[in-house]
């Protein structure tokens, strides 16, 4: 198989759709000669914000010259980038190996028990998995949870140390309708033993998240009591222990930000004081600083300036109007939007009346999206419009600003089919 041939057979697996539960995972890794125990992990989960806090970790220690491994989802520009290393996306040589080793073992799987069929997300977790605990081993392989973490593929690992950033109603058709019910199933990333830094608001979440570390003996690092911050416009001062970071500028804007970074220098000074990291501390906070995730709150264009975000729950949405009005001088903004199902899209949209000058919504190609006309009769307020063609619309954009958010699949296509550089 060549890596077209590779990528067909891995996206062929979406039709099977969402499995929950890692006895497929644990057979298959199992006729590996489970790779994943070979790795040095750090398990990242939540609601909101698990990527930018791969990009914290990853970039100080890159700064601190380990050798560092990510796991993220969804894809943003390319498929190899879901496993990465050291900031690049695998080779496509690389998937066509893994894929070689996987396919074997997912068909036998099917053949001879009564598992069934592995899903894309399963297959993908099973070749990183292969690939940075055998084939290409590294210092540490930082990995973000896909959906929940309980029943998640990823969830299959003794990580080093674990971290949840957040706990929203997001996926509530399967992880539950209460922010309590959410809890339950993101509190499986606590392990024995094993420290936990988290960001929970949600009082009767972060009591169960609480009670469960101190059954399962697991350190329990939590923002807003053991650490803190103070913000001072774009610019915070961090706190934990006897540790105090002052003056730190961070290149991704936003309150949430700067949460979402302090939760990663946490873990990494805790790593420092088991002895299982060398840590520079300015290096470290230098990689902090200039960390950099696509598709969060990142500028494609000056001149109109246009901003894509994949937000794509309450939460999330609500981080981005707060970022927007306080770090854009932008009074109202146009938004291009676009969402799939299973998301409370009414509250989404409601969001943004504060900033909103006119709602454009579109559809995108991709299996769960929602129809423009779904959208369109949800919004309640001020101007709207549905948009056709929604690459000619961006091209043609002759406003102030436009903001394109709803979806992180959305705004891959969006990156896939504009050429913001023309």
């Amino acid at each position: 198989m060549n890596y077209l041939d590779s990528l067909y057979w891995i996206h062929e697996r979406t039709k099977f759709g969402i499995k929950p539960g890692v006895k497929r995972m644990e057979w298959m890794l199992d006729q590996l000669g489970n790779p994943q125990q070979y790795i040095r992990a750090i398990h990242v989960g939540g609601t909101n914000g698990k990527g930018s806090t791969v990009a914290y970790l990853r970039e100080a220690l890159l700064k601190n010259d380990y050798q560092v491994g990510t796991f993220t989802s969804p894809y943003i520009e390319t498929f190899n980038e879901r496993i990465s290393l050291n900031g690049l996306p695998i080779t496509n040589e690389d998937i066509v190996a893994l894929v070689a080793r996987v396919k074997p073992v997912s068909e036998m799987m099917e053949e001879q028990t009564e598992l069934g069929v592995a899903t894309e997300f399963e297959i993908i977790t099973t070749m990183m998995y292969l690939y940075f605990g055998e084939l290409h081993p590294v210092d540490f392989v930082i990995v973000e949870a896909g959906l929940g973490v309980k029943n998640d593929s990823t969830n299959v690992i003794q990580p080093l140390m674990s971290i949840l950033t957040s706990i929203g109603l997001d996926h509530t058709d399967i992880l539950g309708q209460t922010y309590l019910d959410i809890a339950k199933d993101k509190a499986a990333i606590i392990k024995p033993k094993t420290p936990i830094v988290y960001a929970i608001k949600n009082e009767e979440a972060l009591k169960y998240f609480r009670d469960t570390a101190e059954r399962l003996d697991a350190k329990a690092l939590e923002f807003d009591r053991d650490i803190l911050i103070k913000s001072e416009e774009d610019e915070f001062t961090y706190r934990y222990k006897d540790y105090e970071l002052e003056n730190l500028a961070l290149d991704m804007v936003g309150e949430h930000q700067k949460e979402n970074a302090s939760l990663a220098i946490t873990a990494l000074i805790e790593l420092y004081e088991q002895e299982k990291i060398q840590l520079d501390f300015n290096k470290m906070i230098e990689g902090i600083e200039h960390a950099y995730w696509t598709g969060r709150i990142e500028r494609v264009s000056n001149e109109p300036l246009i901003i894509i975000d994949g937000a794509h729950n309450k939460e999330s949405v609500d981080a981005l109007v707060d970022t927007i009005e306080k770090y854009y001088d932008a009074p109202k903004v146009d938004i291009l939007f676009a969402a799939i199902e299973g998301k409370p899209i009414h509250h989404m949209l409601d969001a943004f009346q504060s900033i909103a000058q006119h709602i454009y919504v579109t559809g995108f190609d991709f299996p769960k999206a929602l129809p423009k006309q779904t959208l369109y009769d949800e919004v309640e307020f001020g101007q709207k419009t549905m948009v056709d063609d929604y690459v000619s619309f961006i091209k043609d954009y002759d406003g102030d600003v436009l903001l394109i958010t709803g979806s992180l699949y959305f705004i891959s296509e969006v990156k896939s089919k504009v050429d913001f550089n023309s």
